[in-house]
């Protein structure tokens, strides 16, 4: 095992303490303050002491409630056991997302930068400068992500580009010995992601899948909530992500093929994706293109990964129904303004409300994320709804947490959370010390994934029934689906059979 040291937000995670809920009442845990079973509709918080319980116990139920044992991976490299035992990291791909999460991972002790990896030059440039000025160093840029995988000294890396690079670079990252943070959607295919999954297992690495909630103590606390019945039996659960526009542009605007700028790499930039022209509408709205994203059920995928997780993580569905179109703007957009899936699972169905016409419904703000503050759960645009027997729950991802609802609107149950990002980012990093499973396991990304991948192969098919194989992971009797399973990846960018 690593000797590389704990930091203190690592030791300030560590000293969470887990949600003890009694059927009868009592208290209900706010992340840094408790919220009382309310009387009635009105909110009553108050501060506590955190007690009896002690931080072996704590360790251990925390362990098993982020389904967290230890595997076995072999140690970290041994250059990680360096006088400061620095865990040392690569950026692949410096956009805002990829800026966000490595400003804050700097902020973890002993974490370093030494790789900014980016095919547009200013980019890359810019997003050096922004390191240099948080840990007092240079990081090196390059487009070619064979040079950062070649380097000894680097133990992890984090992957935030456009979808179509997440699975091959994840695998040659866990074939060079490294350990990955993969952004969502961690796969653009059904067959790409189970290829990730085997390089993580062959090779021994830590993969953590960038679904921050899959780290969040209210989520954690929902999943104990429905699981020792606190809704009696859940037979229904109402997914949501109907957002005000479609990505890719709402309309769409297309603009003619050209040049691409003198600092891009247009070809490192296509990677696995077709070989193309290069497009500024298509460079600068990605999203909105199947060759590079799932489209609106790419951010839906948060949401999507939620159910499953407070759900216990069920296997696939067997059957899954997509109604929808493009409706409102008939301007060549490949994305669906509506998508209504239905999954049919073994006792149960969940539906997936996907839309993006609808301004009035929002994402919770950041006084709902980062604060105290409820959503308006009607027109909350990303929740998520679970009904069972005997009561309902509102779940909200990104820190939003939960209420649960008896007759009468009478709130029952609640727990307020926090954007998840405080707990997901550190325990990467502690995996990668501890070589212990991260939260945000391969597998269940994996699987979460295929939800969306579902649905856009249903829509993409002309709205089809889709019968699923979970043990092939193909559909049944439907060849134009199964065409759908893995992309037509370019020769010298292509995912290998055998990882």
């Amino acid at each position: 095992m690593s000797t590389l040291q704990r930091g203190p937000l690592t030791r300030a995670l560590d000293s969470r303490r887990p949600l003890d809920m009694d059927r009868r009442g009592g208290s209900v845990h706010h992340e840094g303050t408790w919220c009382r079973q309310p009387a009635s509709k009105t909110f009553v918080a108050e501060k506590l002491l955190m007690s009896g319980i002690t931080r072996r116990k704590f360790m251990g139920r925390a362990a098993q409630g982020a389904a967290a044992a230890a595997m076995a991976l072999p140690a970290v490299a041994r250059s990680a056991q360096s006088p400061n035992n620095r865990v040392v990291l690569a950026l692949m791909g410096a956009g805002g997302r990829g800026m966000d999460l490595i400003r804050k991972m700097l902020e973890l002790e002993n974490v370093s930068v030494k790789y900014i990896c980016e095919v547009e030059g200013s980019r890359a440039e810019a997003a050096a400068k922004a390191v240099q000025k948080l840990q007092k160093s240079w990081p090196k840029t390059t487009p070619e992500l064979r040079e950062v995988l070649d380097d000894k000294e680097v133990h992890g890396v984090v992957i935030a580009t456009p979808e179509q690079w997440h699975a091959l670079a994840t695998i040659w990252a866990c074939q060079a010995g490294k350990d990955v943070y993969v952004e969502k959607n961690i796969s653009l295919t059904i067959w790409e992601g189970r290829k990730m999954v085997e390089a993580a297992r062959k090779y021994g690495r830590v993969v953590q899948a960038g679904l921050q909630n899959r780290s969040a103590p209210y989520a954690f606390s929902a999943r104990q909530y429905i699981a020792e019945g606190g809704l009696g039996k859940v037979l229904f659960v109402n997914v949501f992500g109907m957002l005000g526009s479609v990505v890719g542009g709402y309309p769409c605007r297309a603009e003619p093929d050209g040049p691409p700028p003198a600092d891009l790499d247009w070809d490192r930039w296509l990677g696995p994706a077709p070989e193309r022209p290069y497009n500024r509408q298509v460079h600068r709205n990605w999203y909105g293109y199947w060759d590079y994203s799932g489209g609106n059920a790419s951010d839906a995928i948060h949401t999507l990964d939620l159910a499953r997780m407070v759900l216990g993580d069920p296997p696939p569905p067997a059957i899954i129904q997509c109604l929808g179109g493009r409706f409102q703007f008939n301007d060549g957009g490949q994305m669906p303004d509506v998508q209504i899936v239905a999954y049919q699972f073994d006792t149960w169905v969940m539906s997936f409300w996907n839309t993006g016409f609808t301004p009035y419904n929002t994402k919770s703000p950041g006084e709902v994320r980062y604060g105290s503050k409820w959503p308006y759960w009607p027109q909350n645009a990303d929740r998520i709804e679970i009904y069972g027997t005997r009561r309902m729950m509102y779940l909200g991802r990104h820190g939003a947490g939960w209420q649960v609802f008896e007759a009468d609107g009478k709130l029952v149950r609640e727990h307020k959370g926090y954007h998840p990002d405080k707990w997901h980012l550190p325990n990467f990093i502690e995996c990668i010390r501890t070589r212990k499973e991260p939260n945000g396991q391969i597998e269940q990304g994996h699987q979460s994934a295929c939800l969306e991948h579902f649905a856009n192969i249903a829509y993409r098919t002309g709205n089809q029934r889709l019968v699923f194989d979970a043990k092939s992971e193909t559909f049944v009797d439907n060849e134009a689906a199964n065409r759908l399973l893995r992309p037509a990846y370019r020769k010298h960018y292509r995912v290998p059979e055998t990882v």
